[in-house]
């Protein structure tokens, strides 16, 4: 199965539909009348299509299973074709097509086998996704110009040539994945001075995003959010709460984390862990959905201009 462990949660939903064709207006007939002799067509069908989505991870290999938070499934007579709607939703890292399309064909193919004996041509056809909804295809917002990036990596032993980074590097590869190219790479000791002055000078030179890694934890040298904290014009606590809860379903390590995240002018500031693990996580947690807040910006320019 796909690993989806880095995915983050969000509400997701699909909506399928499956056409079953009959072959004249008395099986219609029969089907509104409830006269069908196996019984009322619509809702024995809706019962195993509702039983099918609960169960596509049972016969679909890839499939993971899910928590099912809703589910509808809708008939709708259409001259001699009835229509099967299936919608269904869920809050979890991987999306619900599968399970509206397993429901929809189950729906229609109950329907067949309980009409197949009043009518011999009874078909089933265009089983198809309708609507897909939410996951991070959603969410990729693309600004309009390049961003200009730097990534700085707050720590004495990489910046003493004790210690090779790997946390900056990784967060240059995942910025590269988001299309991002990153214009400045640096490596500082932890050092409140040096940290604010750094910000200060990146923030005067027009970079649009600033991401720092090293200094968020809890030992004496760790000092990035006191450094960045006095700098910040517009704070933006949700940032680093949304990272800090993704990282504390991972480690339960995740809520000694204290990075801040804002604006110092125009540059938007993110202090990341100084471990790949934290800063892949927190990138993972944080991105596109945080490229949102260019194209606001960019609206408000627009807007003023």
């Amino acid at each position: 199965m796909v690993n989806i462990t880095h995915k983050p949660t969000s509400l997701r939903k699909a909506v399928a539909t499956a056409i079953v064709k009959t072959s004249s207006q008395q099986t219609i007939a029969a089907i509104q009348n409830k006269t069908v002799p196996k019984g009322d067509v619509f809702e024995f069908s809706r019962a195993a299509g509702l039983l099918a989505i609960k169960k596509t991870s049972d016969v679909i290999p890839d499939c993971h299973p899910l928590p099912i938070e809703s589910a509808a499934i809708r008939h709708t007579v259409d001259g001699l074709n009835i229509v099967v709607e299936v919608e269904v939703q869920t809050i979890y890292r991987t999306g619900v097509e599968v399970e509206a399309m397993h429901g929809a064909s189950i729906t229609a193919l109950t329907m067949y086998d309980m009409l197949k004996p009043i009518d011999k041509e009874i078909e089933i056809s265009t089983i198809r996704l309708v609507q897909k909804k939410g996951g991070k295809t959603d969410f990729s917002d693309k600004v309009a110009a390049p961003l200009r990036c730097a990534v700085v990596v707050c720590s004495d032993s990489v910046a003493g040539g004790s210690k090779q980074d790997s946390a900056g590097k990784a967060i240059i590869q995942k910025l590269q994945q988001q299309g991002l190219n990153t214009a400045a790479y640096l490596i500082i000791p932890d050092e409140k001075e040096t940290i604010q002055a750094k910000a200060k000078q990146l923030s005067e030179e027009g970079y649009d995003l600033v991401l720092f890694t090293g200094g968020t934890g809890l030992s004496p040298r760790d000092v990035t959010p006191e450094a960045i904290a006095p700098l910040l014009s517009r704070d933006i606590p949700g940032l680093m709460e949304a990272a800090r809860s993704y990282g504390q379903q991972r480690t339960p390590y995740a809520m000694l984390s204290r990075g801040v995240a804002g604006f110092i002018h125009r540059t938007l500031v993110l202090t990341l862990p100084g471990s790949t693990r934290g800063a892949e996580e927190t990138m993972d947690a944080l991105f596109p959905y945080v490229l949102h807040i260019f194209r606001v910006a960019e609206g408000m320019r627009h807007s003023n201009d």
